[in-house]
Formats: C-alpha cells, sequence, structure tokens
C-alpha cells in the first residue's frame, strides 16, 4: 500500500511584529503595526523606560508591513496605508521594520524545521511548505487516531521553531500544497489543523472563493456574478460551465482546487527570474525639487540588489527601474547589458540609464530598481 502523501503549509505568526516584540515585550498586549522610518524608533528616557510612536503621530505615503493580532481586531492589515491604519487605531504603537533581524529569525526557524523534515519548499521570509510524507513515525497510528503520527510531527515541528526562536507558527496538514495553505489560515495564531478530504465539507468549502491561492480580484468578481460566493458553491459547478466561461485550463483548474485536488510536487530549490528591490516614499518626490534625495534613494535600492546578488550569488544582465506616479500609474524601463553585473556602482549606472527614459515632470510616490537575466557569479 503507497505511504500516504503529506504536506504540511508553516506560517510565522503576524512574523515581523512578532520579532518586534521579543525586543519590546512591554507591548505584549497592546496593538503593534510595523512601518514607516526610522524616526519612529522608540526612544530610550532616562529612568530605562522606553517612549514608543504611535500611529496617530505618522504623516507620509508609507504602508503596514504587518501588524499583530491585537491591533487587526481595528481592522489594520498588512498592505494597509498608515494614514488609514492611523484613522482606525491611532493609539496603536509604530515600530520601523528592521528586516535584518527578520531575515536573522527566519534563517533559524527554517533550521528549526530542516532538523526534523528536511524536504522543505522556501515560499519567503515567513513561510515554506514541508513534505512530511516520508519522515519517520509520519504514517503510524496513534492510539485511536489514524493521523497521529503525522500529527506528532507537526507538533514537534511546532515544538522546535518555538525553541529556537521564541516565536509561534501555525501549520496546515493536508495531502497537499492548495489545502496545506487553506489550512494553516483556520486555526491562527498558533494553531495546528490536520485535514483530509473528508473534512472538506465542513472545513474548507464555506470559505469564500477568494481564499483559494490563485484567485484573484478579478477572478473572485467573475465568479461572484456568477453567484458563486464559496468554495463549495464552486466545488458544485458543472466543470463544463467553467471551462465554457473560463477557458480550459483556468475552468478545470478552478473546479479541480474546490474539490481539493493538487499534485504540485514540494520544489526544494528555485532558480530566481529576477531580484528587485522597491520602497514607497513617505512624501511624493519631485525629479528637481528633490533631486538629491531622490538621487539617494536610488543609490540605496541599486546598492541592496547589489547585495542580494552577491548574498545569493547571480549576477544580472538586464537592470531595470520601476516608478509610481502619484497618480498612481506605473511604469518600468530595462537595460540589457553586454554581460551580467553584480556591483552597485554598475547597477546604478544602468538604472540611471534608464532614467532619462520616462517622464519625470509628476512626483513620484514610489520607486523600485531590478536585475533580471540572472547568471551564477
Amino acid at each position: 500500500m503507497p505511504a500516504r502523501r503529506w504536506i504540511a503549509h508553516l506560517d510565522m505568526d503576524a512574523f515581523f511584529a512578532s520579532v518586534e516584540l521579543l525586543r519590546y515585550p512591554e507591548l505584549a498586549r497592546e496593538p503593534v503595526v510595523v512601518g514607516g522610518g526610522r524616526r519612529y524608533a522608540p526612544q530610550t528616557l532616562p529612568d530605562g523606560t522606553r517612549r514608543f510612536a504611535r500611529l496617530r503621530d505618522y504623516a507620509g505615503r508609507g504602508v503596514a508591513t504587518t501588524a499583530t493580532y491585537p491591533a487587526r481586531r481595528f481592522g489594520v492589515h498588512s498592505g494597509i496605508g498608515l494614514m488609514k491604519a492611523a484613522a482606525l487605531a491611532p493609539d496603536a504603537v509604530l515600530l520601523p521594520p528592521d528586516f535584518d533581524q527578520y531575515k536573522l529569525y527566519s534563517r533559524r526557524f527554517k533550521d528549526a524545521v530542516a532538523a526534523i523534515a528536511p524536504v522543505i519548499e522556501d515560499r519567503g521570509i515567513d513561510e515554506i511548505y514541508i513534505d512530511l510524507s516520508e519522515v519517520p513515525g509520519a504514517q503510524d497510528a496513534v492510539g485511536h487516531d489514524p493521523y497521529g503520527g503525522v500529527r506528532a510531527i507537526a507538533q514537534e515541528i511546532r515544538n522546535n521553531v518555538r525553541r529556537a526562536t521564541g516565536l509561534s507558527c501555525s501549520i496546515g496538514v493536508t495531502p497537499n500544497k492548495l489545502l496545506a495553505k487553506l489550512a494553516s489560515e483556520l486555526d491562527k495564531p498558533d494553531g495546528l489543523t490536520l485535514l483530509t478530504h473528508e473534512d472538506l465539507p465542513a472545513r474548507i468549502w464555506p470559505l469564500p472563493v477568494r481564499r483559494i491561492n490563485g484567485i484573484g480580484p478579478k477572478a473572485g468578481a467573475k465568479l461572484a456574478a456568477l453567484g458563486i460566493a464559496t468554495i463549495g458553491e464552486l466545488a458544485a459547478r458543472d466543470p463544463a460551465d467553467l471551462v465554457e466561461r473560463f477557458g480550459a485550463g483556468t475552468g478545470r483548474w478552478l473546479h479541480e482546487a474546490a474539490l481539493g485536488i493538487d499534485d504540485r510536487p514540494v520544489v526544494t530549490h528555485h532558480e530566481p527570474v529576477s531580484i528587485s528591490r522597491e520602497t514607497t516614499f513617505e512624501r511624493d518626490l519631485h525629479a528637481v525639487r528633490d533631486r538629491g534625495l531622490l538621487g539617494a534613494q536610488l543609490t540605496a535600492l541599486c546598492e541592496r540588489v547589489a547585495a542580494d546578488l552577491r548574498h545569493q550569488g547571480y549576477a544580472g544582465r538586464t537592470i531595470g527601474i520601476k516608478l509610481r506616479y502619484d497618480d498612481f500609474r506605473t511604469v518600468t524601463r530595462d537595460l540589457t547589458l553586454p554581460c551580467a553585473v553584480a556591483d552597485a556602482a554598475a547597477i546604478r549606472a544602468a538604472a540611471g540609464q534608464c532614467l532619462k527614459r520616462v517622464d519625470l515632470a509628476r512626483p513620484l510616490r514610489l520607486l523600485g530598481v531590478r536585475a533580471a537575466g540572472l547568471a551564477r557569479a
């Protein structure tokens, strides 16, 4: 009898904010939002206590990187504009992000997982997929629980992550990646959710269709227009009707996803297509009035892209920029070089050439730099 397939999705709980709470434990029960610049860093007072910035103190165009669960109760979430967040939760604490610290804790939690289950697909700084199928004991029953073995392994992973980082995570364990990602969200924070296909009607089908990873705003709106609001309603739809309305590939995928069908493997290595960095300015910058500041921001982004390239062992032949104007219109420009580069000066020179090919009459709210056409350095 073939081994049952067990795939886990592990998602760190409010990761950036949780790392900050390790540094500032006095904020454990307060609404905390991560975002803004270094001027919002806590101040240490003469008596040793700390003074924290509040969201009501914020002025600018930045967005929230993440928020603690108490802040989320006010409607604040990652990606929300900080000015809008300030209207929802003016007394929430505002902390600037510390990406070096987040990368450190990301490595720690992934190493803690790999010590137990080494087949890992890295999906970003705070989430991974794990193939538990071949981990010793994963196929064992424990007492009256036929899935007790894999449940115990998932719990051991959670315990190891907490020991290594002091942070909590949520894990969904299911037969495939699609269901595992859905399951990891069901019992957040600090949850362990194990589902099989028999659990779909009760746990998955009542969820909105947009919860399926891959159904975006446009597809969601089109499904809503068809009277399909939940995953269960999508599963009950005639697949031929979905194919007719969405095309053969997408229509079949929508129906299979609603039925929990997904045979994608856990991929342990990805070759990146590009490496990029971007920043949203706290106020709109003008190419003439703010030339010095804009140039410094471009140089800093090029330096970060160069550092990322060196860290991952790549060089890029195509250098590009991304601009977003004050009216939210976005443009990109690319320049392909004779040979791949990885040093900041060469990236900055190419980005500067790209900048000469765009309209700089309007103020800018976002600037990005990208290296593509990657080759091993």
